[in-house]
């Protein structure tokens, strides 16, 4: 499918189920689909985020992924209240970028499309990049926070994951880069080649856990993985916010998807959301499937997470004091990629 036809199906989605909504306020387009040219085929493994503006001060908050007419959508709905003013998007790193170029899918009031105009107008100064790289550095010192002992095993190490991948996001914002999910250690590898700077990849890798593991070993657990997926996507009916990941609609995007990540020689880049997937794996089946379904899976989990230098929790605090050790380095490189960014304008504070 090309990217106009998804754009157009996207667009009929939002005018047949969203636009008749209370409070309906307009939609935009998020993540990779804004960065793709009309005639650009989108990827069979990624799908369409799109964005339900309501009015007033809260909204349901995320929809998750769905199929629609052929097409994966991934629909989250926002407050019109979080939107203003501009400056309240321009400091917001998972905000931004969708309003850095002209990705109104429906704007009844106009007010959209003058939030856009005016975000566009200063996405790349200096001062801007630099509140959104604090604020992807914010966010990663968060999911340390999150960590605690009295959590399951599993959510514990998802605190820790996503504290790990948002260390790419501070350099990606850097770099003026979609801060993309699944394929976020691709994509600052490819950020860090352009600056001259691909050997702190192997320092995010290292610190992930993955840095010397072998292509036999990620199809290993990939493979592992999926017999998981499935035996969850058969139970994954809890309110959790991911459980529409965890659907027969999204395998293509987590399964698929990472064994593309391996056919690339990106094997050790795509360990990242193959942990997460299984990882979340795990908390649907304890939460949804008998004890004998959850057992079955759960020594590939805990291999996985030997071959990440984790066995215990006293190692998951290790690895996490880790992240936050090198938190410092990853913002001396955002700050060297900033500088050297000929689309970045103006001067640091002004």
């Amino acid at each position: 499918m090309l990217a106009l036809e998804a754009r157009t199906l996207a667009r009929r989605w939002v005018e047949e189920h969203a636009a008749a909504r209370r409070g309906f306020a307009g939609a935009y387009f998020a993540g990779s689909i804004t960065t793709l040219a009309d005639d650009a085929e989108l990827p069979r493994t990624s799908d369409v985020d799109v964005w339900v503006v309501l009015a007033g001060e809260s909204a349901p908050g995320k929809l998750g992924k769905f199929a629609y007419r052929g097409l994966t959508l991934d629909v989250t709905c926002r407050s019109l209240d979080r939107l203003r003013p501009p400056e309240a998007i321009l400091a917001d790193y998972h905000v931004a970028p969708a309003f850095r170029t002209p990705n109104i899918i429906a704007d009844p009031s106009g007010e959209l499309t003058e939030l856009q105009a005016a975000v566009s107008s200063d996405f790349a100064g200096h001062p801007w990049v630099t509140k959104r790289c604090d604020h992807a550095r914010s966010h990663a010192l968060s999911y340390l926070r999150m960590l605690k002992e009295s959590d399951d095993f599993h959510d514990q190490v998802i605190a820790w994951l996503f504290a790990n991948g948002v260390l790419t996001h501070v350099l990606l914002v850097a770099g003026l880069r979609n801060p993309t999910v699944r394929r976020r250690y691709a994509a600052v590898r490819e950020l860090l080649a352009a600056y001259g700077r691909l050997d702190f990849h192997a320092d995010l890798l290292e610190s992930l856990g993955c840095a010397r593991m072998s292509p036999a070993h990620v199809e290993h657990h990939l493979a592992a993985l999926s017999e998981a997926f499935d035996d969850a996507a058969a139970v994954a009916d809890a309110p959790f916010p991911f459980t529409t990941d965890i659907t027969p609609v999204a395998r293509p995007i987590a399964i698929d998807g990472s064994r593309e990540l391996i056919e690339a020689c990106l094997h050790r880049e795509a360990i990242f959301w193959i942990a997460v997937t299984s990882a979340r794996c795990q908390k649907t089946l304890h939460h949804g499937a008998t004890p004998e379904v959850a057992a079955r899976h759960e020594s590939g989990f805990r291999d996985l997470l030997a071959d990440l230098g984790i066995a215990s929790a006293t190692d998951l605090r290790r690895e996490a004091h880790g992240v936050e050790t090198l938190l410092p380095s990853v913002w001396a490189v955002a700050e060297a990629v900033t500088a050297a960014n000929p689309e970045i304008t103006g001067e640091p504070g002004n």
